[in-house]
Formats: C-alpha cells, sequence, structure tokens
C-alpha cells in the first residue's frame, strides 16, 4: 500500500501544479471547451502509474507480476491520486480561481470526469505493458 500512496501524491501533486501553470499560462480553466494545451495533462497519471507499478514488480513482487496484480496496483494508484487531484482541484476553484461559479464546477468536473476515463484506459496500458507473468486459461 504503500508505493501506491507514494506514486498517487505524486499524481495529485503534479495535477495541482498542472492546474497553476494552466492558471499562469493565461488559459481560462471555466470554459467548457477545452483547449489544445490541456491533452498535455494525459502525461501525468501516465507518468505515476508507469513509475509506481513499475517500482511495485521490481521491489515488492522480484520482477514477476500478473496482469490482475499490475491492473490492481494501477487502480490504487489512481485512487489516491484522483482523490488528492479532485481536492486539490476543489480548492483551486475556490480559492485560487478569479470567481467561482456554476460554469466553474460543471467544467471541472467534466474534466474530473475524463481525467478518470483516461486515468482508466492508461492503468489498462501500464498493466498490459508491465506484465512479466502469462496466466494460461485452459
Amino acid at each position: 500500500m504503500k508505493n501506491s500512496v507514494i506514486f498517487g501524491i505524486v499524481i495529485g501533486v503534479l495535477s495541482l501544479i498542472w492546474l497553476f501553470i494552466m492558471r499562469s499560462s493565461g488559459y481560462n480553466l471555466t470554459d467548457s471547451q477545452a483547449s489544445p494545451i490541456e491533452y498535455v495533462s494525459i502525461i501525468i497519471p501516465l507518468i505515476g502509474l508507469y513509475f509506481g507499478v513499475r517500482n511495485f514488480r521490481d521491489g515488492e513482487l522480484k520482477g514477476s507480476m500478473g496482469f490482475l496484480e499490475a491492473l490492481i496496483q494501477s487502480f490504487k494508484i489512481l485512487l489516491v491520486g484522483g482523490v488528492l487531484a479532485v481536492f486539490a482541484g476543489i480548492i483551486f476553484i475556490n480559492w485560487g480561481g478569479e470567481q467561482s461559479t456554476d460554469t466553474t464546477f460543471q467544467s471541472f468536473s467534466g474534466r474530473i470526469f475524463g481525467a478518470l476515463l483516461v486515468g482508466v484506459i492508461e492503468a489498462f496500458a501500464v498493466s498490459l505493458l508491465l506484465t512479466t507473468k502469462s496466466n494460461r486459461v485452459d
């Protein structure tokens, strides 16, 4: 569990930093339209998941990991990172944004739902990439 908390915190902190980078760059996060630069944020959970699952495989499992083990570890990392990212986003909207309106919360919730979908897809991809044991189904 220690591994998932550490790399989940990495995802949460990088997400918070990315929110402030977007704001300081002049992009309006209250729009319902996503700007192309926002798609760079897809890299944040990919980095956290890849290094977290790889560290889990090499450290705790001594290099032998099945797909299901990798997927469960990925979801643990995403759970911790997602909770921190949502918490950081709510704080950012309430105290970091110019004005908190319903549009801000609606656009933020849409972005969080999109991030959830991207995170799940990346969890499957990282799990497939880092699996070293094959499990035969007869």
